[in-house]
């Protein structure tokens, strides 16, 4: 493994110009600290003054990759369990309050909706497309379950998802017209398709747009105001709502993503204390629900061996029984993850151009795995 992180690290992207928004505040990191300028890292205060920074590995971690890469931007944010705000380092041109598109990290967000209709009983995980949308055969059999951990044997990707002027039932109505792949619960294939279904499973269900059901089931629980947080057919370009790309079409500030980061690692409960789904959908969500062939999988392309759950990556050698750490990266190279078994969350935020997503993919996760081991024992010395 650190033969395969040294090559990925030296791997030359070029990053996104995109402007930085002025709408959003950061999130709620308890008091803690303030936002620092860019290039700076700040800890939580817990350390003597004269003693050794216990933050200092991690900085230089973050420092180095950015120099070895050539990228002109990124953030690195750690919470802890207490959801304090004990690390933030900016790097060039980014900073946790910049709005951008985070392409596959949408995915643990579009899984935190659909949780919400699960815990009110709109929908289970064993609903199928044949009771919600008249599917048959073994596409009817096809279950909401499937869907969050893309093993619905559907086609993982479609033409549908990159059309802007057409709606979100359309498009699935396009995607149950094409051939399936495999049968359901045998095949992993990572792709867009899937929660395209589920989403549009939630609409008919709720009698509600996905942008409605998104305000109403996350936005407004906490608190975020902001209408520029919403998903988009190509969020890049703020284009297309009535399509929107529910695996991949969020735009979302590092401050934002944080709030509902935090209820993920507290399985069900926001930064405020407040429950927000039942703990069993995020203990579901850390397990591989389904021995199955692996098709296309954007980790084996970079050479990680991680399984999937629901709506999120499963990064220990135990998926088949549940893992403390979970993450959501996306191909712009925005990465939040997990790790409860350290007692942090964190956020790599950056926004890069796409013009190979494995190497993209590659430079952010050999980050994030460089980076584990260093924030767990910094985390473990400012407690």
């Amino acid at each position: 493994m650190p033969h395969l992180l040294a090559l990925l690290l030296t791997l030359t992207l070029t990053a996104c110009g995109s402007a930085p928004s002025t709408s959003g505040g950061p999130a709620d990191d308890g008091g803690a600290l303030e936002t620092p300028d860019a290039g700076t890292s700040v800890d939580a205060g817990t350390v003597d003054a004269g003693s050794q920074d216990p933050w200092a590995n991690v900085d230089g971690i973050v420092t180095a990759a950015v120099a070895d890469a050539g990228v002109p931007g990124l953030s690195l944010a750690v919470y802890d369990a207490q959801d304090r705000r004990v690390f933030v380092k900016n790097q060039g041109d980014f900073e946790p309050t910049r709005r951008v598109a985070i392409a596959s990290a949408s995915k643990m967000v579009s899984g935190l909706v659909l949780f919400r209709l699960v815990d009110a009983g709109v929908l289970s995980l064993d609903t199928t497309t044949g009771q919600v949308l008249g599917w048959t055969g073994a596409q009817g059999t096809i279950t909401l379950r499937h869907l969050l951990s893309f093993t619905s044997g559907l086609n993982p990707t479609a033409n549908c998802n990159a059309q802007s002027g057409i709606t979100l039932a359309q498009c699935v109505d396009q995607i149950a017209a094409a051939a399936m792949v495999a049968p359901p619960g045998t095949r992993f294939d990572y792709g867009s398709t899937h929660l395209h279904v589920a989403a549009r499973m939630a609409e008919v269900l709720t009698g509600k747009e996905w942008k409605q059901l998104f305000a109403e089931q996350v936005k407004t629980p906490l608190g975020l105001t902001s209408e520029a947080l919403a998903y988009y057919t190509f969020p890049r370009n703020t284009l297309g709502t009535t399509n929107p790309l529910i695996a991949g079409g969020l735009r979302a500030t590092m401050d934002e993503y944080a709030k509902l980061l935090a209820i993920v690692y507290h399985q069900g409960i926001t930064v405020d204390g407040a429950r927000y789904a039942s703990q069993s959908l995020f203990e579901a969500q850390a397990r591989e629900p389904y021995t199955v062939e692996v098709g296309s999988s954007p980790m084996a392309d970079v050479g990680l061996p991680f399984r999937y759950g629901l709506t999120a990556w499963l990064e220990c050698a135990t998926p088949s029984t549940g893992c403390a750490a979970v993450s959501s990266p996306g191909a712009f190279g925005f990465t939040p993850w997990v790790d409860r078994d350290s007692g942090y969350y964190a956020i790599l935020g950056m926004e890069l151009e796409v013009t190979q997503v494995e190497r993209v993919v590659a430079f952010a996760m050999a980050l994030e795995q460089q980076l584990r081991p260093a924030i767990r024992d910094a985390v473990a010395q400012t407690r």
